[in-house]
């Protein structure tokens, strides 16, 4: 088994909270990232593919390919976006780092050519990050 990693970023908005507490109920749980003006994030996302070398192309995958189906099923639908607004894939979910990563997971899980998706890496700010890795994993 080998593991190839293509690694994108993107800038994106977002507030956690709840619509049905009061500001003060929302910044007791989520604390400042629950601003009423919003906040934003510069994601990086590292996208995990797993699976055996062509013998063919002596690649698991075609990173330029992968790159695209990021680029396309991912990147296009958050990059300079409002998460809570605008990004239909997180439509009634809080945009926890959490949310996003299980997110981007069902947005590529069923689009990878070759091997299979093995992990998604979402970093937060370089200190923070969350990893999932699927139902299956």
């Amino acid at each position: 088994m080998i593991y190839a990693t293509r690694r994108a970023t993107f800038n994106a908005a977002h507030r956690l909270f709840r619509a049905e507490l009061s500001d003060e109920e929302n910044l007791q749980i989520f604390g400042k990232c629950s601003n009423p003006n919003w906040h934003g994030h510069n994601y990086i996302l590292e996208v995990v593919i797993a699976g055996n070398i062509d013998k063919t192309t002596g690649f698991l995958i075609d990173l330029k390919v992968l790159r695209d189906i990021i680029d396309e099923n991912v990147i296009s639908k958050v990059d300079h976006k409002n998460l809570n607004l605008e990004t239909e894939f997180l439509k009634n979910k809080i945009p926890t780092t959490e949310n996003i990563a299980v997110g981007i997971w069902q947005q590529l899980v069923n689009k990878i050519p070759a091997g299979h998706l093995y992990s998604v890496k979402l970093y937060e700010t370089e200190n923070n990050y969350i990893e999932y890795k699927g139902e299956e994993n």
